[in-house]
């Protein structure tokens, strides 16, 4: 049933495909345990073994010495044991070497199949296995293909494709088949068509990614993204702030005229970016946030975790934004409710009455250099 081309096979899987021979062989020994139940009886006891020193199979069938036999195919009696050797007796096992030209066509093919199945899942373990490393990196990728608006990357040193759902693309993006581009490793995938990997461009740890890739200190560590609150194709909203007194977060992540951070924006197909300068007072937090828009003042209800804003009239639809996008990305960034209100609106009102609390905090925003409270494009 085997010969010496069978084994050398075995050695080119572990070779080529980093399948362990050893694991391997222990799966081709129950499979044609199985083969050989199945051909002779469920309940008849046999242990298979490969000897790839000696390019050769040995099955064997193992039946227990009793006085009174009950099960044929695991019991043999005293009285026929001893004709096979006189030295056995009660509780002992007799193993005998079945010949393998007993296996039929149809036994190999149960084998066989069984065999082909576990290899497959050898295969797809350490596919996910070799896969798990890639996840949350940034890898620059190749279109391989475009299906019904899904895109289908090809990963470099796997066989397996990057798959970027509409729901992953940048809203705008076109490409085309070859084009290279960068993707973010969301999740790496097990199923039963094997591993798929599930790659973003609308994450933010694509964002996140970048900012690694092009400025040394975000890498290195010296400046920390604190949060990132992102509406992807349109604009994003990045903490940063750093424990060393000697750098500027802001102006570092920004770079030489703007260079940096809009070579981030040219990635995101010119998505526009908002960097916020991290702070524990969250008063002064929740101001910037709302960058580019100017604040007059903050209150918040730590029981609720909310907020009011109030700033200039002239200001109040920047604050808001297109759609509401500016204070909602800054209630994103900043983990908190945030209403905000004109200054006129505020003047009508004697006291507040939509966030009443006895544990109010009011503060006045000073103003705080240009940096701070605009958008990259109005720095560079």
């Amino acid at each position: 049933m085997v010969n010496k081309d069978f084994f050398q096979a075995l050695d080119e899987l572990e070779n080529e495909k980093k399948i362990n021979k050893e694991q391997f062989i222990e799966t081709l020994e129950i499979a044609l345990a199985s083969a050989y139940k199945k051909m002779y009886g469920q309940a008849k006891s046999a242990l298979v073994k490969l000897i790839p020193e000696k390019n050769t199979i040995k099955i064997y069938s193992y039946k227990t010495v009793v006085e009174n036999v009950e099960d044929p195919d695991k019991q043999i009696s005293t009285e026929d044991a001893l004709k096979i050797n006189k030295t056995y007796k009660v509780g002992d096992t007799i193993v005998q070497e079945e010949t393998t030209k007993n296996f039929g066509r149809i036994a190999a093919q149960t084998a066989q199949q069984v065999v082909m199945q576990k290899l497959k899942e050898l295969e797809r373990q350490i596919a996910v296995s070799e896969l798990s490393e890639k996840e949350d990196e940034l890898l620059t990728t190749a279109v391989k293909r475009i299906d019904n608006g899904t895109i289908y990357v090809t990963i470099a040193g796997t066989h397996t494709e990057g798959v970027l759902l509409q729901s992953d693309q940048i809203p705008g993006e076109k490409f085309k088949m070859g084009d290279r581009i960068k993707v973010y490793v969301k999740k790496i995938k097990d199923s039963f068509k094997g591993p798929q990997i599930q790659v973003s461009r609308s994450n933010i740890g694509f964002i996140r990614k970048l900012f690694e890739l092009e400025i040394p200190e975000v890498q290195n560590g010296d400046v920390l993204i604190k949060n990132i609150a992102r509406d992807a194709g349109v604009r994003s909203k990045v903490s940063v702030y750093t424990e060393n007194s000697q750098i500027d977060p802001l102006g570092t992540c920004v770079g030489n005229r703007g260079v940096r951070i809009n070579t981030i924006s040219g990635e995101l197909n010119g998505e526009k970016i908002d960097l916020i300068v991290y702070t524990d007072d969250i008063l002064e937090y929740i101001a910037r946030a709302l960058s580019p828009a100017k604040i007059l003042s903050v209150e918040t209800n730590e029981s609720l975790k909310a907020s009011r804003v109030v700033v200039p009239d002239d200001q109040l639809s920047l604050a808001i934004g297109k759609s509401g996008q500016n204070v909602r990305l800054a209630s994103r960034l900043t983990g908190w409710k945030i209403d905000i209100k004109s200054e006129s609106d505020v003047m009508k009102s004697d006291k507040i009455t939509d966030l009443q609390a006895p544990d109010y905090e009011l503060t006045e925003i000073k103003d705080e250099p240009e940096t701070d409270f605009t958008n990259f494009e109005d720095i560079s």
